[in-house]
């Protein structure tokens, strides 16, 4: 019954949120900004998942936030928290109303298979800098079980360098996403699984699963920007955000994050 009627909600603000999105897109209006933050907001509510933010987005700009990536929900999470856009592989765009969504969310698509295509997706994140948008890079490449961070990749990171000669330089900011607790309870690494969508696992069960929980504590903690120039080392700079990142993620984990 309450799976039902959350499914009933979610595609109700869907269709309603599709076309006034369409519409704010074709004519290039603000709203184009607006609308995906409050569409995510209403989602979580209705899901159950409850946001702990510690930090913020840096205020200057261009601004480039390299994060963990474990869920589908970090979609959600993120995208509620402040305008910005998503880099996401090229299969995405492919998967029944979230490719649609995804690209309603303005999401740079990346097909990992061209390679050849990188300079011209480096090109995209670029001018999307330069336009004052936040651009989110989920930097391991894929989705992890939520217990660990991966290696991040360093490729498109070289993005930045486009922006150079207009911006003189771009702020990197390490971004954790932690899912911690289900219903009131700490997850523990057996029951993250719960959130955490990877591997071969399909996404309609997992949505079922998410929905019949609920209650769902998410920790998003901002770490330290640097400002980054054209002589900056991509792979050092990738690198450094990695392990910054995975320390923001065994505080969460653990439990030690002061409270919000």
């Amino acid at each position: 019954m309450r799976v039902g009627v959350i499914l009933t909600l979610v595609g109700l603000v869907t269709a309603i949120g599709i076309p006034l999105q369409w519409v704010s897109l074709k004519l290039h209006l603000p709203s184009r900004r607006i609308i995906p933050l409050l569409y995510h907001r209403i989602i979580l509510f209705l899901i159950g998942v409850r946001r702990h933010v510690r930090g913020a987005p840096a205020a200057g700009r261009p601004l480039l936030l390299l994060s963990n990536h474990a869920s589908w929900l970090d979609i959600c999470v993120l995208g509620s928290l402040t305008p910005l856009v998503f880099v996401a592989k090229s299969e995405v765009s492919r998967w029944p109303l979230i490719g649609l969504l995804a690209a309603f969310q303005r999401t740079i698509f990346v097909d990992r298979q061209r390679r050849h295509a990188t300079g011209q997706v480096n090109a995209t994140i670029a001018a999307r800098l330069a336009e004052g948008d936040p651009v989110v890079l989920f930097a391991e490449g894929t989705s992890s079980d939520g217990n660990r961070v991966l290696p991040f990749r360093s490729a498109l990171v070289g993005a930045v360098r486009e922006t150079f000669e207009a911006n003189g330089k771009v702020l990197v900011q390490p971004l954790c996403v932690a899912y911690v607790k289900i219903q009131g309870i700490p997850m523990g690494r057996s029951h993250r699984g719960i959130a955490a969508w990877f591997g071969d696992m399909d996404l309609a069960p997992h949505l079922l699963e998410v929905l019949r929980q609920g209650a769902i504590d998410v920790e998003v903690t901002f770490g330290e920007p640097e400002a980054l120039d054209g002589a900056a080392d991509r792979k050092l700079v990738t690198k450094a955000s990695e392990e910054a990142v995975r320390r923001l993620s065994e505080t969460s984990l653990m439990g030690r994050a002061p409270a919000v």
